[in-house]
């Protein structure tokens, strides 16, 4: 039994890195005792490894950039050692995201979303076997976090930062995280005010780009919470604001270098906001966004790999997801509880899982050791002072660690089952008459339609007496049959990439019951 495994690809590890191997390994040793000394027990086991892997009675993995092979390798290792926590270690040249189908892709349409694939670890934090289909993926009930190294590097300095970052971090008091860095295009002012209201009491301080960014202050960049509703670009380290057609630098990785507070925890909304790019090929070669935070000493940072959406004066989408883990941390959740507990609130949030849903799902991942505990949680005799003596005893079943895993664990399994989703291989064909409304719904919204989708919704069967009884209370009207998506684009003449708007409709009984609108972020 391990409370902590650190998974990850050694050959290929040894491979990039040539001698310099060496203090990558001394790095994950420190790690190990580190963890050793709070009371966590880690354990390292290397994928390719037949050997290792055969104790454990797991696959091991003959071709590194496979998904289908690191997750059932994977798998293995969590049924064999059941960790609290699970660590992949290294960027997707050593362990790959996941190659989830990407539901709101439309083929040889080049005016729609472009990502083939919502790449992610979701799977990872899941006890579905491997698939393609995002909604086999709807019931996460593993903590599972990513530490990367430069996709493409050679240099080992910057893995080895991390990994001693993860061996020193230590838990600070909830005000430490207080003071916070919200920026946010100013065309989704509207939505961003609202999460920052939700996790901080105001929104008074929230930056809006244009006209602010990206040369922060030493003061705003101290803040160790930061939250950002920008828009992101694949293969780019900036992120931008948005006002009518201006599209400035609103947040700038090469500015970053060197400058965010040891211990920060970031929620980035923007497109790509997390992707692990190679910048060897890129000017400068400058890492992305996500890498600076954590080169820096950043503790967590939770992001897109792909295409991210939500709303513009509302919360819904990358806003929620990027919310919820926000809060969690700032709760005393460690990163990896939080993100989970982020994925499974998420989840239960709307009635039915739509498309965007799915993909959101699917692309947010964290990037960061799972076991670290950025906000301290109030000690038990604290909250009790009266009942010291009974709870000196009576505390490791109060903070048992152990306990909130199987309450996950099992909520993870009830969610797999019971939730509604669309089913992405069940694609139909709608109504003329709802192609019709739709279509007229976009050209309204000045959108220029590149295509629609329309899915078959899957529901879960209720027990005939719940049926009964929300029936006879009028409690239960018709659930949609259908699902319908038009994507289109916006013309934006110096977007840093193609802006993205889409209506959701519900149909229920032939007719359009619930329309919603996302934007790319």
């Amino acid at each position: 039994m391990s409370d902590k495994v650190i998974v990850t690809n050694l050959a290929v590890l040894k491979q990039k890195y040539g001698a310099g191997f060496k203090k990558i390994h001394a790095a994950i040793q420190a790690l190990i005792a580190a963890d050793k000394a709070r009371g966590i027990r880690t354990r390292l086991v290397a994928l390719d490894d037949p050997g290792a892997m055969k104790k454990l009675k797991a696959p091991p993995v003959v071709k590194p950039r496979n998904p289908m092979q690191n997750k059932q390798a994977i798998d293995g290792v969590y049924r064999a050692l059941l960790p609290d926590y699970v660590l992949l270690l290294g960027a997707t040249d050593v362990i790959p995201h996941q190659d989830l189908k990407n539901p709101v892709h439309i083929k040889d349409n080049p005016d729609g979303d472009e990502d083939l694939r919502a790449f992610g670890d979701l799977p990872y934090a899941c006890e579905a076997p491997y698939s393609r289909r995002p909604e086999d993926f709807v019931g996460p009930t593993r903590v599972v976090g990513r530490l990367p190294d430069i996709t493409g590097a050679g240099d080992p300095r910057y893995l080895v930062a991390l990994l001693d970052a993860a061996a020193r971090w230590k838990s600070s008091p909830r005000s430490d995280y207080t003071p916070h860095l919200a920026i946010s295009a100013a065309v989704w002012k509207g939505s961003t005010a609202m999460s920052v209201d939700k996790l901080f009491g105001s929104s008074k301080g929230l930056q809006l780009s244009p006209a602010k960014g990206p040369k922060w202050t030493p003061k705003q960049l101290s803040a160790r919470s930061h939250f950002i509703n920008c828009h992101g670009a694949t293969l780019d380290s900036h992120f931008f604001g948005e006002h009518k057609d201006e599209f400035p630098v609103s947040h700038d990785a090469s500015f970053l270098n060197g400058k965010i507070r040891p211990g920060t925890v970031a929620a980035v909304e923007c497109c790509y906001g997390a992707e692990l790019y190679d910048p060897s090929g890129l000017p400068g070669h400058q890492a992305g966004i996500c890498n600076v935070y954590l080169g820096c000493g950043a503790y967590g940072y939770l992001g897109s790999s792909t295409i991210a959406y939500g709303p513009e004066d509302d919360n819904g989408g990358a806003d929620l997801i990027c919310q919820f883990f926000l809060r969690r941390v700032l709760e005393g959740a460690s990163l990896g509880r939080a993100a989970l507990e982020a994925r499974q609130e998420f989840a239960q949030a709307p009635a039915e899982l739509d498309p965007f849903d799915l993909k959101t799902l699917a692309q947010f991942h964290l990037l960061g050791d799972p076991s670290i505990h950025p906000v301290a949680s109030a000690a038990p005799h604290a909250l009790f002072p009266k009942a010291k003596a009974f709870l000196a005893a009576a505390a490791g079943a109060l903070v048992d660690r152990g306990h909130r895993r199987r309450q996950l664990f099992t909520k993870g399994l009830w969610l797999a089952q019971k939730l509604s989703c669309v089913r992405t291989g069940a694609l139909r064909q709608a109504a003329p008459a709802v192609r019709t409304v739709m279509e007229r719904m976009a050209r309204a919204r000045k959108i220029r339609p590149a295509g629609m989708l329309s899915f078959a919704v899957r529901h879960p069967a209720s027990p005939k007496p719940a049926r009964k009884a929300l029936t006879a209370a009028k409690l239960a009207p018709p659930p949609p049959s259908s699902i319908h998506v038009v994507l289109g684009r916006k013309k934006m003449r110096h977007a840093p990439a193609p802006q993205i708007s889409a209506l959701v409709a519900r149909e229920v009984a032939g007719k359009i019951v619930s329309v919603r609108e996302l934007f790319s972020r």
